[in-house]
């Protein structure tokens, strides 16, 4: 595919029917009439700033289209956020123009228009709480979609999304269908992701999903296993996306168990969506990693000292793309060749890509490094929790205890009994010292948790302790 840039696109609206449903002519509509807007006040010298924190699905890409082609910096916002996260973002944007708002008032103080350049900025935080936006242009998304097709040798991405328009993993499934000629179907009104309940009450659901790919976060795949219905529906995609967060080996188990076409990936807003994905044959045969990685990136693996390291030995992710991000707003990084993140994990022989942790979630207990996520996945294998997070939390005497916050599947399930499965699966100095039972944990929309939140939790269950 070439790159076109987004004018090509808007120009050849006419000829558009990707939206599956009845959506398409108010989709063509409200894409030039909000060019035309923009136009206008670019014909005045005028390159306004845009927020785009629409609700509705066709509202929202509409404006995303129609401020990418006038060459427009456009804002990707969650209409849910609460008033202090939008006084956050007004703060730092300062937009000239917002589209859609969320249930808050927001009130824009009054400024003066100037020049700026096409960015697309992409919300991320993470874990942090704190919202950050990633800079990217058409150009990058562009050569994620490119990666993407060339890996699983498409010519056309039919999509099916339950993902949020404004966050990474959304957007990328509507510029993978709009830009190949594909199909998008999103089965809500709503930029939030979709109750996956109701996918069998929308038109949508009768789609022949052996064509499409879904993608999906693991408290979602979770769900969505735990109903016959919706089970069976979804081993017929072709392909289903797993990311946002770390699966668990319960969860990765009983997808395979179900004939499930799971790729689980590895990527993130920085990079405009996966970089690695491990391809639904693999997946079904055994393999339980991070799959290979796509034509579009390369990823290095390195020691502290960043001198790279061979196969099989574990150390600090280093990312080279053509997608990758230019920097956070309103800072473009000096360097842009490359970015190395918070995650350690190690390539094999053949090329596949395993995530062992990240390195600031490593907890130092008794002078014994510790990575949650073996932990976690221990205790998820004895099927006693719904969910579960390990969390270091300052001791005396161990440096950092570690810290279980869990939700258990019952109110018979206790820590005892939980420590009394783990000793069979964990060395002693792994087994959590602290239990807190909760109700639920603290994640976001991508099943992100929130760790700010999560040490308030178990804090403050401490200090009540008798």
């Amino acid at each position: 595919m070439s790159i076109e840039p987004p004018i090509f696109y808007l120009n050849q609206l006419a000829d558009t029917d990707f939206l599956i449903g009845d959506n398409n002519q108010q989709f063509q509509q409200l894409a030039l009439e909000l060019y035309l807007q923009l136009k206008q006040l670019l014909t005045s010298g005028i390159t306004p700033k845009v927020i785009l924190a629409e609700r509705e699905p066709v509202r929202f890409l509409a404006g995303f289209i129609a401020a990418c082609a006038a060459k427009c910096p456009v804002f990707l916002c969650n209409p849910d956020w609460g008033k202090q996260e939008w006084q956050q973002v007004l703060e730092l944007v300062k937009p000239d123009i917002i589209w859609g708002r969320g249930e808050t008032e927001i009130k824009i103080s009054p400024h003066s228009f100037s020049h700026h350049s096409p960015f697309i900025m992409i919300p991320t935080g993470g874990s942090s709480g704190k919202i950050k936006f990633a800079i990217h242009t058409w150009e990058t998304l562009i050569a994620s979609v490119q990666g993407f097709t060339e890996y699983f040798q498409l010519t056309e991405v039919n999509s099916f999304c339950v993902l949020p328009l404004y966050h990474v993993s959304g957007l990328m499934q509507f510029m993978r269908s709009f830009t190949t000629g594909g199909k998008l179907a999103m089965p809500s009104a709503s930029v939030a992701i979709a109750p996956l309940k109701t996918l069998t009450s929308t038109p949508e659901y009768q789609i022949n999903s052996t064509n499409f790919f879904i993608s999906l976060v693991p408290t979602q795949l979770q769900n969505l296993l735990e109903n016959p219905q919706l089970t069976q529906w979804l081993s017929q995609f072709q392909t289903v996306l797993l990311g946002g967060a770390p699966a668990w080996e319960e969860l990765l188990a009983k997808a395979r168990f179900h004939c499930i076409r799971l790729a689980p990936t590895y990527g993130m807003t920085e990079t405009a969506s996966q970089i690695a994905t491990l391809k639904p044959d693999d997946f079904l045969n055994g393999k339980i990693n991070s799959g290979q990685i796509l034509p579009h990136a390369q990823i290095t693996i390195r020691n502290p000292q960043g001198e790279i390291l061979n196969s099989n030995q574990t150390g600090n992710i280093t990312i080279q793309a053509k997608s990758l991000t230019l920097g956070y707003y309103p800072q473009t990084w000096e360097n842009q060749n490359y970015l190395q993140v918070d995650d350690l994990g190690y390539i094999d022989s053949q090329g596949y890509l395993y995530i062992v942790g990240r390195s600031s979630d490593k907890i130092i207990t008794g002078g014994e490094n510790i990575y949650p996520a073996e932990i976690e996945g221990a205790i998820r294998s004895t099927q006693m929790v719904t969910d579960v997070c390990i969390i270091g939390l300052p001791d005396k005497h161990w440096g950092q205890a570690v810290t279980a916050i869990y939700i258990p599947k019952n109110y018979q399930i206790s820590s005892f009994k939980l420590k009394i499965e783990l000793q069979k699966k964990l060395s002693k100095f792994k087994i959590p010292k602290h239990w807190i039972p909760v109700t639920n944990l603290p994640r976001n929309p991508q099943g992100k948790i929130n760790h700010q939140q999560l040490q308030k939790i178990a804090t403050e269950h401490l200090q009540n302790l008798p």
